[in-house]
């Protein structure tokens, strides 16, 4: 008995930290002082005062995203302008497709993750969120919303670098 209670323990504590990864929280990366190097298949996070130019992305309640395709030069750094028109929270996460599939099924699990990473906004309804993000490689990428239900609607868009 005590060793499975320990497992079960030891089993919640490994779980904690992915479920309180994400949620309802303001995203915390604008506050950001330092900018992470840290390379992903899609890039990293881009320094706001090197923006090359503006994307305005609207999220609706329709489950769509517009422009919902979106063509870069490689290496450019965009500044995304997040606007959520909906009633609704909805979210803009940048990555490859296989990504976004396997951090949806784990939002389905875990509904109220807190997104803490610099390709990920948050955004609640009326509101806007920004992210910069500089495109290092050439490729066929993805955003969506991975709230539970969104994405499997059809709130997926894609980038093409070139």
């Amino acid at each position: 008995m005590k060793t499975r209670s320990a497992f079960i323990a030891a089993l919640l504590f490994a779980a904690a930290p992915a479920a309180w990864a994400h949620g309802d929280a303001k995203h915390p990366s604008a506050a950001k002082k330092t900018i992470s190097t840290e390379e992903k298949p899609f890039g990293r996070e881009g320094d706001p005062k090197k923006a090359v130019r503006t994307i305005n992305v609207d999220m609706s309640d329709k489950m769509r995203f517009t422009p919902d395709t979106l063509t870069i030069k490689q290496g450019e750094t965009i500044k995304f302008v997040v606007k959520n028109s909906g009633k609704t929270m909805h979210e803009f996460v940048l990555g490859t497709l296989s990504e976004l599939k396997e951090h949806s099924k784990l939002m389905q699990k875990f509904p109220g993750m807190e997104h803490d990473e610099p390709y990920m906004a948050h955004v609640a309804p009326g509101k806007t969120e920004t992210i910069t993000w500089q495109f290092t490689k050439a490729g066929n990428f993805n955003f969506g919303c991975l709230l539970p239900g969104h994405f499997e609607a059809g709130m997926v868009g894609n980038v093409v670098v070139k």
